[in-house]
């Protein structure tokens, strides 16, 4: 008997055109490094009293799918899944770099998680994704975890068609930069030891009498947040704190190739904290949340 291992197991995906709906198709591999994507349903049980103190009926209610997908950010492998947090389409044009901004237009996605030893197939269907979160930091590659939710899953032992991934190189930390500043002119800054910061969604599940799975997802407004942690140089991030002054910031992330830059922009934030804690005798650390 074998038992399904993690060394061989494997997840793609397929732009969907109808919400819920798997479309024909080859779908396309994606590179991570962990992931616990599951079907979840509710429990609805009777309160009926009963002298032998016993439950009358305890059944299964609505379902949906979550999980977390945990990569290594590169170039190309990602586009599809960052164009379906941010609800808009890569923006092209000629002399210029491609541009994806926050937008309006939902999309979903199909994932299939391959148990490839054992012949096993997991279909997520209607995946939408909830949050993106993106980890920068010394000694690590530029961590980013996927948040979905979906409306269904099936398992079958038939998988799909998959094509490669693009296979180019992780960005890292030593390949990238961070610029904060004024409005419309954030200058190269080199004493930012940390930064975090997530895009949420705030999908929901709109579940209606008749079907155990929902039809649609709803959305709230996009949430951009985040925490970076600097070196204490001098009073420049404070002030900006203590004057709320509106600020600029743009992180880069590359590669060992210096060819693939993916630059994280934020046009207009606030910084809400600017503490200064001495936490040991080595360097004092300002970490602000924005």
């Amino acid at each position: 008997m074998a038992f399904a291992q993690g060394s061989r197991s494997g997840l793609s995906y397929i732009n969907e055109v109808t919400f819920g709906t798997t479309p024909a198709g080859n779908f396309k591999d994606i590179p991570y490094n962990t992931h616990s994507l599951e079907l979840t349903k509710e429990r609805v049980q009777s309160a009926e009293i009963r002298s032998d103190r016993m439950t009358n009926v305890d059944r299964h209610g609505n379902k949906q799918t979550t999980g977390d997908i945990v990569v290594e950010l590169a170039d190309g492998d990602y586009d599809d899944l960052l164009a379906a947090v941010m609800f808009n389409d890569w923006a092209t044009s000629v002399g210029n770099p491609d541009r994806l901004d926050v937008g309006t237009t939902f999309k979903s996605i199909s994932i299939e998680d391959r148990a490839e030893d054992i012949a096993q197939y997991m279909l997520y269907s209607g995946v939408a994704l909830n949050q993106m979160s993106v980890s920068v930091a010394p000694n690590q590659m530029g961590l980013t975890t996927f948040s979905t939710i979906g409306k269904d899953m099936s398992i079958s032992q038939t998988g799909k068609t998959v094509d490669a991934a693009a296979g180019n190189d992780k960005f890292d930390s030593y390949s990238g930069t961070l610029a904060i500043g004024n409005v419309g002119s954030p200058a190269a800054v080199g004493f930012v030891n940390a930064m975090d910061f997530s895009v949420v969604n705030s999908l929901n599940p709109t579940f209606v009498i008749g079907s155990d799975t929902t039809p649609f997802l709803e959305y709230g407004r996009a949430a951009v947040e985040g925490t970076v942690t600097v070196y204490f140089e001098d009073e420049a991030i404070i002030n900006r704190f203590i004057n709320e002054t509106e600020t600029a910031m743009t992180i880069g992330l590359n590669d060992p190739t210096g060819t693939n830059l993916y630059t994280f922009g934020f046009p207009r934030i606030k910084i809400n904290g600017a503490p200064v804690p001495v936490d040991s005798e080595q360097s004092r650390m300002i970490t602000f949340p924005f």
